[in-house]
């Protein structure tokens, strides 16, 4: 111990953020009979509570109420009057869920015990040496659920207009006139829809040639055709590209011939930065990437004993789902003798647009580049029941397997209850079962996932 920490309080672990990993894991340490320091410089719960996941679905429900409401006549149901739409009582309803379940978690962590939950920010004093405000702790297990923030370029004229990110926008109580989306991938375009749904224009400028760039083409057109579909004014290709004041709105130019955007508000979503770069990573001698993620092996252990890293700030994952499930392999590990890896993860997500995209595994570029013979099949969302039955018919389903294993490599539902229906493949392929098994399995009708074991009976080979 150096001799700044003489003086040190004394803990079996520090767990630094207390986001989606850090919790759970202060639960099963101090279960394991572990004293546990928790520190959280802002809003226990992270991204994910505060200002991702759950604030942003709960007003995707709204925006969804609000289409369905405006085609109502398609089934039938008439009233009177347009649809109207009361932003500050979306953003209530918002505020109620988030403030609901960071309260439900606070109390969890409370009532803890042999946990002591520390507001403020911490900072690496030496590799087991912690310093937070006027507090020093030390402590032979340090755990790094720092999560991470959005991403801001420095792109001309940036800095001379007022902008937003994910995290303003959870805050903004008046609705856009005019929203200008710059990024074209999940973030952005879950907000492009919702915000279109309720009432404001939106323009998306993209950088890159098409939408979801990390997604096959088709998958990318369709996406494309969604949102086009309810006036979406989506611009790819746009490179070079600038921000200025005009008058009371905001411009936006880019190189494609076409005038300046012009809003009222401006979001932008271009990616996302670990919450590494002011812990003192430096004093611990914890290695971190080119990007700011910290290094970290199969078991999340950083470059120094004794230090893990969980969450969006290892760059492992970017999800909810994979910073808890980094929790989970790091208590396995620890306390169970269960050597999980990352490694075993699939690879999961969804895109909350309407209808929403699921996908897991490869998707069929990656598959033609590891240059295996594979099959695919695919169906459009036209030709299943359940989709025709809502009236929601937009996109496809699409499943890969290798030609030779028949392993299943990966799948993408592009419709109706899309992001729950992938996990029907995503659970076969953690099994490790073939093709064969989905293709003999029989499925609840109507319903949108009964169409994956026809889709698996009538795969092709992959061109």
């Amino acid at each position: 111990m150096t001799a700044q920490a003489s003086d040190a309080k004394t803990y079996d672990a520090i767990i630094i953020g207390a986001g989606q990993a850090g919790p759970p894991l202060a639960g099963r340490l101090t279960s394991a009979g572990m004293s546990v320091a928790l520190i959280e410089r802002k809003l226990v719960g992270g991204t994910c509570v505060n200002t991702g996941c759950m604030p942003t679905k709960t007003m995707v429900a709204s925006a969804y109420a609000a289409h369905l409401a405006r085609r109502a006549a398609d089934y039938g149901v008439t009233f009177s009057g347009p649809v109207g739409v009361d932003y500050k009582r979306i953003k209530a309803r918002k505020d109620k869920v988030t403030n609901d379940s960071r309260s439900n978690l606070e109390t969890w962590i409370a009532g803890m015990k042999g946990c002591t939950l520390y507001r403020g920010h911490a900072r690496f004093e030496s590799a087991n040496t912690v310093r937070v405000g006027g507090d020093l702790l030390t402590a032979e297990k340090i755990f790094l659920n720092t999560g991470g923030r959005a991403s801001v370029p420095d792109l001309p004229g940036v800095n001379d207009v007022d902008y937003l990110t994910n995290s303003s926008m959870m805050d903004l109580d008046v609705l856009p006139r005019h929203l200008i989306v710059v990024g074209g991938s999940y973030i952005s375009l879950e907000f492009a829809q919702m915000f279109r749904r309720f009432g404001s224009e939106v323009t998306v400028i993209e950088k890159s040639s098409r939408l979801t760039g990390r997604e096959d083409e088709d998958v990318s057109a369709a996406i494309l055709s969604i949102l086009e579909n309810e006036a979406i004014e989506v611009h790819v290709g746009a490179d070079d590209i600038r921000f200025a004041r005009q008058g009371k709105d905001i411009a936006v130019t880019f190189s494609s011939g076409k005038p300046p955007a012009v809003g009222s508000h401006v979001l932008l979503a271009l990616g996302r930065t670990p919450n590494t770069d002011d812990l003192g990573l430096d004093k611990a001698g914890i290695a971190v990437d080119l990007r700011g993620f910290v290094t970290v092996d199969d078991q999340l252990r950083t470059s120094v004993p004794g230090i893990w890293a969980m969450g969006d700030c290892n760059g492992k994952g970017a999800f909810t789902h994979t910073s808890y499930n980094d929790y989970e392999i790091v208590a396995a590990n620890l306390l169970d003798d269960d050597p999980r890896k990352v490694s075993d993860r699939i690879e999961a997500y969804a895109l909350y647009i309407d209808p929403p995209l699921g996908r897991c595994g490869m998707t069929e570029a990656a598959v033609k580049k590891s240059g295996r013979k594979a099959l695919v099949g695919q169906r459009p969302m036209t030709r299943v029941g359940r989709a025709i039955e809502k009236g929601e018919t937009q996109g496809f389903m699409k499943i890969l397997v290798d030609a030779d294993t028949r392993q299943i490599l990966g799948c993408s539902v592009l419709g109706p209850g899309g992001d729950e229906a992938v996990h029907c493949v995503l659970d076969l392929m953690y099994a490790k079962a073939p093709a064969d098994t989905l293709a003999r399995a029989v499925h609840i009708h109507p319903n949108v996932s009964e169409l994956l074991p026809t889709i698996a009976q009538e795969l092709k080979p992959l061109a």
